[in-house]
């Protein structure tokens, strides 16, 4: 019987300097896609995948993330005052029970996998997931809960994957697996970033982890990889030949790279049109776009 899920580190040491100057003063994870932060959607789907406890492995000038999950009562009050029930509410929700969430220093940049690492004294001897914030994905169900539900039946570490263009594999860890129909596929190998002449698949890994507590001792173990930094697929690539295995798992949703300028654009649209409560101002101003031949 697989042991239950209930921690995941959250990487948000990152300098975020593809959005400065916005990232000048305030943390990626905290600029806002439509209403939330970015953080709050990774939470939020942590939360609906069973996770327990949170662990941010930040850096220096990160302090606006761990105020933003105080507790605020200076405007709590303001809110009951103006009996604003519904904010309150939405207010409420942003908060984190003591004891709840940790957080570890990332002193260096020096990768992914590192900054894993810098959390193994929470992890303990028991599976974590990894939740990357850039990465944000819309689905019915969330990805991690979708992944959560396969671990339970196959085991070992599992990573969330998901097909990308033949110019864009040199971007990402590539997947070889046993067969690529399955939701659940059997990995027989990884490649970190990869040229598109050797990539096994266009099969590729995005930020979503279920990990083996093996993982953790890989990490403690590796040299410098691809960009002079400790890879975190190295890691879990070590598990590929183990008795529990790794798994590609094919999650249904759509996910946006807020990484990026453009892939945050474009999940603003998507977001905003699947509100009620924006979508129809929002359609009608991108048709009066499309109408002026400005899209």
């Amino acid at each position: 019987m697989q042991r239950t899920v209930t921690k995941a580190i959250f990487p948000v040491a990152g300098l975020g300097t593809r959005f400065l100057p916005a990232t000048k003063s305030i943390p990626k994870e905290i600029m806002t896609l439509v209403d939330r932060p970015l953080i709050q959607y990774a939470i939020d789907e942590a939360r609906d995948a069973g996770i327990e406890e949170f662990i941010f492995v930040t850096s220096r000038g990160k302090s606006a993330l761990s105020d933003y999950f105080d507790d605020n009562p200076i405007l709590e009050a303001e809110l009951k005052r103006k009996k604003k029930d519904k904010l309150l509410d939405v207010l409420h929700k942003t908060n984190m029970e003591n004891g709840q969430i940790a957080y570890v220093r990332q002193a260096h940049a020096l990768g992914l996998g590192h900054a894993v690492a810098c959390a193994r004294r929470l992890i303990h001897d028991e599976p974590f997931a990894v939740i990357l914030p850039d990465d944000v994905i819309a689905s019915e169900k969330s990805c991690l809960a979708q992944m959560v539900d396969a671990h339970a039946e196959t085991g070992g570490s599992m990573v969330a994957a998901m097909e990308v263009a033949e110019d864009r594999i040199s971007s990402y860890g590539i997947l070889d697996v046993d067969d690529s129909s399955k939701q659940a596929m059997r990995v027989r190998g990884m490649v970190e970033k990869p040229a598109t002449e050797d990539a096994p698949s266009n099969l590729a890994v995005i930020g979503r982890y279920i990990l083996s507590p093996n993982v953790m001792r890989h990490l403690g173990g590796l040299d410098a990889g691809a960009g002079g930094e400790i890879q975190l697929t190295d890691a879990i690539a070590r598990e590929i030949d183990g008795d529990d295995g790794v798994y590609g798992f094919r999650f249904e949703g759509q996910r946006f790279d807020c990484g990026s300028k453009d892939g945050f654009l474009q999940a603003t649209v998507a977001f905003g049109l699947a509100r009620d409560d924006l979508k129809d101002d929002l359609r009608g101003y991108l048709r009066e776009l499309s109408a002026a031949g400005q899209i």
